[in-house]
């Protein structure tokens, strides 16, 4: 074998070392705060404490009407915590719906190794305790970025009134081969969060929102999903979106409201 091919080879073999033990620090930016931390908001809220494993505590905040239409889990990106993303929550409280978000492992307060098995179990142990609050059909499942794929797995295995898909992906596998193409990232790649295996099991109608200028996870993605069940999603695209800019289009608003309507 020539030199330069055992090299290259020799240096993918590194770099996949390299990329499995450290992915961590790319695909999740948490924030993290003090258990003595006090969120402070300008709309009724209460701080919530899940506890789906020993040794884990998964913390949320519940934003709250006294005669809620229903009610929003929200799961939020791979930045911050629910500190900051918690502000997103008037766009769903203004239609007087409830709103819960939560963070995954290792986020704001909440506490726990992060795996992909455990982090879906975390959700569904979340949703399973709001189910004795609210009905099924009160509760609509919202996945912004990386929290898509977390909300179609959750979707897929229950029966909410909707699932909303912001900027999703195809799966999670196809982000990262766009960024690491010579990889063998199918074994490297330890989240691989099949958004396209899961969603074709959704039974509620699923609406997917997504920016024409996404550069970090382009249109196609939800374009893609959307022709795996077609009688069953809405796509939405926002002419000029970006990955991160969504909520500051007028035409985003429009389209919240008008699927709370129903």
């Amino acid at each position: 074998m020539h030199p330069i091919v055992i090299y290259i080879l020799g240096g993918i073999a590194l770099l996949s070392v390299a990329v499995y033990f450290l992915q961590e620090r790319f695909i999740f930016k948490p924030e993290k705060l003090r258990d003595d931390f006090r969120f402070k908001y300008d709309i009724p809220f209460e701080e919530l404490f899940f506890y789906p494993a020993p040794g884990v505590r998964i913390n949320g905040l519940h934003f709250y009407r006294k005669e809620p239409k229903g009610l929003i889990l929200y799961l939020h990106g791979n930045t911050r915590s629910i500190k900051g993303w918690a502000r997103y929550a008037k766009d769903f409280y203004r239609y007087d719906y409830d709103v819960v978000l939560v963070d995954y492992r290792g986020f704001g307060k909440s506490t726990g190794k992060r795996n992909e098995k455990d982090m879906l179990a975390d959700i569904q142990y979340v949703y399973d305790e709001l189910t004795k609050k609210y009905p099924q059909h009160h509760i609509l499942v919202y996945g912004r970025s990386i929290g898509s794929g977390f909300a179609a797995k959750i979707a897929s295995d229950n029966m909410p009134r909707y699932l909303i898909l912001d900027s999703p992906y195809y799966s999670f596998r196809k982000v990262v081969e766009r960024f690491l193409p010579i990889l063998p990232v199918k074994y490297v790649l330890r989240y691989h969060l099949r958004t396209d295996r899961w969603i074709m099991k959704v039974n509620c109608h699923t609406y997917i929102i997504h920016g024409t200028r996404d550069k970090l996870i382009p249109i196609r993605h939800s374009e893609k999903l959307r022709q795996l069940n077609p009688g069953k999603i809405t796509l939405i695209s926002i002419e000029g979106g970006r990955h991160n800019n969504l909520p500051s289009f007028p035409e985003y608003h429009a389209f919240i409201r008008d699927i709370l309507k129903y």
